[in-house]
């Protein structure tokens, strides 16, 4: 009696206590992936950023040959122009094992068995404002034919796809909101329709549409809260495993495996997740509100 008295339309028998939260944690667990993803690739594409973007590499063909003045071998021309020009710092020069190192997964091979002259490599690192295009043409006045190149292209490659990953995340929230305001909206059709005499008579005798609309409202918003919530919570395991696959590329290596899924996962994530119910309850008094009120709107 105590349970009709407070549930006179007979909700909790028409909207059922599992249908809808399924669906909607369902709905949570994929936003719960979009927001972290979204993130995740924003964290990593900034520390990329800063990575490549100051990354410094010169080639000198012929490193051993006499300079344009004469006074000294063309590699010794260019690290000295190196130590003064502004906007560069630690040049350093790739040894012949080093070099070896990192042609030999695209050679097969040692470098030096083939018998073909090889440039020598310094590495620095860039901190003057722009591409740096100007690092070549100052290196090409005492060895020409020297090539310089920074990491200020590859940046805005990471930052377009940082966008274009950012932008589907935003896609994916935009399509599972619309499809939970769907799932809440039938699931209330369903309810008015197997209570539709009721509402008929309570609605003839006077009851406001609001009073009628907040009822069930407030049953499919619990609803969706608890779906939401479940969706978050299961989302986290996934989540946290995923970080701890990520962390070795940003984080300490000396943590261990829940402690790298901890570290590697965006502070601003734990603030995202707990709204994920937040954002199920407005979606889901809004859409059965709605539903509702044009529902009953048809009946005048």
């Amino acid at each position: 009696m105590a349970k009709r008295h407070t549930d006179p339309l007979g909700l909790h028998s028409v909207l059922e206590d599992w249908m809808l939260p399924v669906l909607v944690a369902a709905m949570s667990f994929l936003a719960a992936l979009a927001v972290a993803g979204a993130l995740a690739s924003t964290v990593l594409a900034a520390q990329w950023q800063n990575d490549t973007a100051a990354a410094l590499t010169i080639q000198v063909p012929q490193p051993g040959a006499p300079d344009a003045t004469g006074n000294a071998t063309r590699l010794a021309a260019v690290q000295a122009a190196l130590q003064t020009m502004p906007g560069v710092s630690s040049p350093r020069l790739l040894s012949a094992d080093a070099l070896n190192r990192l042609l030999a997964p695209w050679l097969g091979t040692d470098a030096a068995a083939l018998g073909l002259p090889l440039p020598a490599v310094i590495t620095a690192t860039w901190n003057g404002p722009g591409p740096g295009d100007a690092i070549a043409a100052a290196l090409n006045k005492p060895a020409p034919g020297t090539l310089a190149q920074t990491g200020v292209q590859w940046a805005a490659r990471v930052t377009a796809l940082t966008g274009s990953l950012q932008t589907c995340a935003a896609a994916v929230l935009v399509i599972v909101a619309l499809v939970g305001g769907a799932l809440v909206a039938l699931a209330t059709r369903a309810g008015l329709a197997q209570r539709r005499e009721t509402i008929e008579i309570i609605h003839g005798l006077g009851a406001q549409d609001g009073d009628i609309a907040s009822r069930f409202a407030s049953r499919a918003t619990a609803l969706a809260v608890t779906g939401a919530a479940a969706g978050a919570l299961l989302a986290l395991p996934v989540l946290l495993w995923l970080a701890a696959l990520a962390a070795p590329f940003s984080g300490p290596p000396q943590l261990s495996g829940l402690q790298h899924g901890l570290a590697g996962l965006p502070p601003a994530l734990w603030t995202a997740l707990p709204c994920l119910p937040l954002a199920a309850a407005v979606i889901g008094w809004s859409s059965a509100q709605l539903t509702v009120r044009g529902w009953l709107r048809k009946l005048v």
